[in-house]
């Protein structure tokens, strides 16, 4: 073992001291009132700004009481699922489409929408020798972190990196969208070719294709993909663009901006933040998850075994044992998350393309069951439904994509989300955000050194 990243018992000696005198009791929390995670009890969140972006509808006003609902989703006052029925419609691809919406407020004229296009095909380059000299040295295991470094290393390539102008951060910030694929891909190939031995394959982008067509030619070495795979693939990146200003990669967003920094600083705080498991990274969990459950249950349409396995999960009998059913539940939505529901309308179509059909009726049972199980089992102050990481990690796996990408397809599609926010925080000149931590600690007089 490298003798950097060893634990030895002196560490683990100093671990055990800091677990001791950093446990705040849990029931301060209670007395305090203090909103966990800014949430209270019924998911309600803590109001801490205002946003014009995309509002998320899981409550309706009946007479004084808010009443749970079926989720809605809005980006810029428009309903998601109206936004990808109008392009499903129209035979084309639509998170170009969406992208600009999010950020400039409003739906783009076919002219505009070209443009828009062209000007992002323009952008989807590096800069001399990036590649050989950021991306293929010192690769990482972890593709969040090869990004955030990607991103962070670009300051150096900016003449204008700190300049907080709107025009300015508006330049780097489409340039940082036409540009995560490449990063996103290049970076897990290096990875491919340095850690597992593969071959390194490294394809330019294409003219005229979308983002969603890039990143399968890109990344496959043949450069082919069916259209309706790239079709998935960009429905998925059009339901992650953007979640609100209270998701925590978008707050994240809001902090860092709120300082007054630089725009790579902001996003690769961002990315930091969508990494985590309970984040971004959740999709994985589902996927291996179910990957467990297929190893465990003989018979994948028996209701009962499959209901013994969540239940296995829930009182940390099985996979990772962590009491959590992944892909089940959401800090928002309650009755039903609708980045679900129309996945999950797709989802369908490339199962039967796959010969995956088995595993899709397997997702729908579970999808079923575990909520009558974690409302049976938990005390709940909400409605549990499956939520956007639920499927969105199947239609990865189903479009072979290798699971160190699952999250920086996230980030390839929340990118769009970060750019508006960042801009509307600028835009709008508010305060450094700086909420109110309450001390508990009692006061103690200083002792001297020999008298310890």
């Amino acid at each position: 073992m490298n003798k950097y990243t060893e634990i030895t018992p002196e560490l683990m000696e100093l671990a055990d001291l800091c677990k001791k005198n950093n446990a705040i009791d849990p029931e301060l929390y209670a007395k305090y009132d203090v909103k966990r995670g800014l949430r209270d009890l019924s998911g309600k969140g803590v109001l801490t700004g205002l946003t014009e972006i995309s509002d998320i509808i899981s409550y309706k006003m009946v007479g004084n009481e808010y009443v749970p609902c079926e989720g809605k989703l809005y980006y810029r006052g428009v309903d998601v699922e109206e936004i990808i029925q109008g392009f499903i419609h129209d035979d084309r691809f639509g998170f170009e489409e969406v992208t600009y919406l999010l950020i400039f407020g409003e739906l783009p004229t076919r002219e505009k929408l070209d443009s828009f296009n062209l000007l992002l095909e323009e952008y989807r380059e590096l800069p001399t020798s990036f590649v050989r000299d950021v991306i293929m040295k010192a690769p990482s295991k972890d593709m969040m972190n090869t990004l955030a470094r990607s991103v962070l290393t670009l300051y150096s390539y900016d003449d204008m990196a700190d300049d907080i102008t709107i025009e300015n951060v508006l330049r780097q910030c489409l340039q940082l969208i036409a540009r995560f694929p490449l990063l996103s891909v290049y970076g897990y190939q290096a990875y491919h070719h340095y850690y597992q031995g593969k071959s390194l394959v490294i394809h330019p982008p294409k003219e005229g294709l979308s983002t969603a067509e890039n990143i399968l030619r890109m990344l496959r070495p043949n450069k082919s993909f069916t259209k309706l795979e790239a079709k998935i693939l960009d429905i998925a990146l059009v339901l992650h663009a953007e979640h609100g200003g209270g998701n925590n990669s978008t707050f994240t967003t809001h902090v860092v901006t709120s300082s007054g920094t630089d725009t790579y600083s902001t996003v690769a705080a961002s990315l930091g933040s969508l990494k985590g498991p309970r984040h971004g990274g959740a999709n994985i969990k589902v996927v291996k998850m179910f990957e467990d459950m297929k190893e465990n249950i003989k018979d994948w349409e028996d209701e009962e075994e499959i209901g013994t396995y969540i239940s296995n999960l829930l009182n940390k009998k099985a996979f990772d044992k962590s009491g959590l059913v992944y892909g089940m539940g959401h800090a928002v939505y309650s009755i039903s998350d609708p980045r679900a529901n129309v996945l999950k309308q797709f989802v369908r179509s490339l199962s039967e393309e796959k010969g995956m059909d088995k595993e899709f009726a397997l997702y729908e049972k579970v999808e079923i069951i575990a909520p009558l199980i974690i409302a049976k089992e938990r005390k709940i102050y909400k409605g549990v439904s499956a939520n956007v990481d639920f499927y969105s990690g199947f239609v990865y796996h189903m479009l072979g994509l290798p699971i160190e990408l699952y999250t920086p397809i996230f980030a390839i599609a929340r990118i769009s989300g970060w750019t508006a926010h960042r801009l509307e925080e600028l835009n709008n000149a508010g305060k450094i955000i700086r909420p109110s931590y309450m001390c508990v600690a009692k006061h103690n007089p200083y002792v001297c050194l020999e008298d310890r």
